[in-house]
């Protein structure tokens, strides 16, 4: 097989959870120009049929349907609706997420829990009706979208969110955990850990912490709305046929600091 044929997603159908806007979007549409067929969901279908009419434009079939990934019944309907209109489900990116910012000594319960509800509960609860999906098939590629804030402690001057960086942690072991249980049945489960792309959930925390996160980022920029297209399609594609339980980090280098 020639390397380019090794990144083509012609024929695959790919799922992508809070895929109508950001990082889901980019995602999606990196999945439709390598030849996918893309289904999005999230609460607010609304974006996620906007992006779906524009990337149907690439001549790839498209689906939006409304989800809570936190609702078994509402990712069970995702499921059996995506199986329905393409017949399999290849690739399962759960991006879908969730923060909230307050010091650890102040963090409300409630909102402790929401994000644990989205961020974990949701990944778990997508990837195991999806994996049932592709047990069945003897084949498929999840990618969770993790954070590099799953990675350890981060400044609270720039990110005092004690929730989102624990749900973060907590899906790079479930990724890794998965990876493990899931491997003999020919399904890579691998994540990406993204550092700071401009989206609408991360615009509060860099434009209060723009020069700190640029100074600890070895690139001196932000991510931009092409640099996650590449790590999602390889580890979505055959390309990535021998890796799994890999966290992939997008972040400008400042692991490396």
């Amino acid at each position: 097989m020639k390397v380019l044929d090794l990144f083509d997603l012609t024929g695959k159908t790919a799922l992508i959870t809070g895929g109508g806007r950001g990082l889901g979007a980019q995602i999606a549409e990196g999945f439709a120009e390598a030849g996918a067929n893309v289904v999005l969901c999230s609460r607010k279908v609304e974006a996620c049929q906007e992006t779906a009419e524009r990337l149907a434009n690439l001549g790839v079939r498209t689906l939006a349907l409304p989800c809570d990934i936190s609702n078994s019944e509402d990712v069970q309907k995702v499921v059996e609706e995506t199986v329905k209109h393409f017949g399999s489900i290849d690739i399962l990116v759960n991006n879908s997420g969730a923060t909230w910012g307050a010091p650890a000594e102040e963090m409300p319960l409630e909102a402790w829990q929401k994000v644990i509800s989205v961020n974990v509960t949701g990944t778990f609860l997508m990837s195991q009706a999806v994996g049932k999906v592709m047990i069945e098939q003897k084949s498929g590629k999840i990618i969770n979208i993790a954070s590099v804030a799953g990675l350890g402690g981060t400044d609270p001057r720039v990110m005092d969110t004690i929730g989102y960086n624990t749900s973060k942690g907590a899906v790079i072991t479930m990724t890794k955990d998965l990876a493990v249980k899931w491997g003999r049945h020919n399904i890579n489960v691998n994540a990406i850990a993204p550092g700071f792309f401009p989206t609408k959930m991360s615009k509060a925390i860099i434009e209060h912490g723009k020069n700190p996160i640029l100074d600890a980022t070895p690139l001196r920029r932000f991510g931009s709305e092409d640099d996650l297209k590449g790590a999602a399609l390889f580890l979505a594609s055959n390309a990535s046929n021998y890796v799994t339980g890999d966290i992939l980090i997008v972040d400008g280098g400042t692991h490396a600091m």
